[in-house]
C-alpha cells in the first residue's frame, strides 16, 4: 500500500513543480469592498483554488456519508447484542442438557446407571 501511494503522489508532485515553474508570471488579485490588493504568482492562485476545492469536496463527501456511517453503527451494535443473546441461549441450552429431569428418569424402559 505504501509502495502504491509513492507510486501516484510522486508524479503529482512531479507535475505539480513543473506547473508551479512554468507559471511564476504575477497577477493581482483586488479584494473588491476593501482597499487592499495583493500581487501574488499564477501558480499560487491555481494551487490554493484546487485545494480549497479539495477541502469542500471531502467535506461535503463526509457529510454525505453521514447517513452510511450512522447505520454501520447501529448494525455494529445490534450484531453486538445478538452475540450476547447467541452466548446466553449456548449456556442456558448446556446447562438444560446437563441437569438430568424427574420426567426423563421415570421413562420405561430406562436402566439406571446406578
Amino acid at each position: 500500500m505504501r509502495l502504491l501511494s509513492w507510486i501516484i503522489m510522486v508524479p503529482v508532485a512531479l507535475a505539480v513543480i513543473s506547473f508551479s515553474v512554468n507559471n511564476r508570471g504575477s497577477i493581482t488579485i483586488d479584494v473588491w469592498p476593501a482597499p487592499y490588493s495583493v500581487e501574488v504568482p499564477i501558480f499560487a492562485v491555481v494551487l490554493v483554488s484546487v485545494l480549497g476545492g479539495m477541502v469542500i469536496g471531502a467535506i461535503i463527501a463526509w457529510f454525505s456519508g453521514g447517513r452510511t456511517r450512522s447505520r454501520a453503527r447501529s448494525n455494529a451494535r445490534r450484531a453486538k447484542t445478538a452475540e450476547r443473546e447467541a452466548v446466553a441461549l449456548r449456556e442456558q441450552a448446556s446447562e438444560a442438557e446437563a441437569e438430568e429431569t424427574p420426567a426423563l428418569k421415570a421413562l420405561p424402559g430406562r436402566v439406571d446407571p446406578a
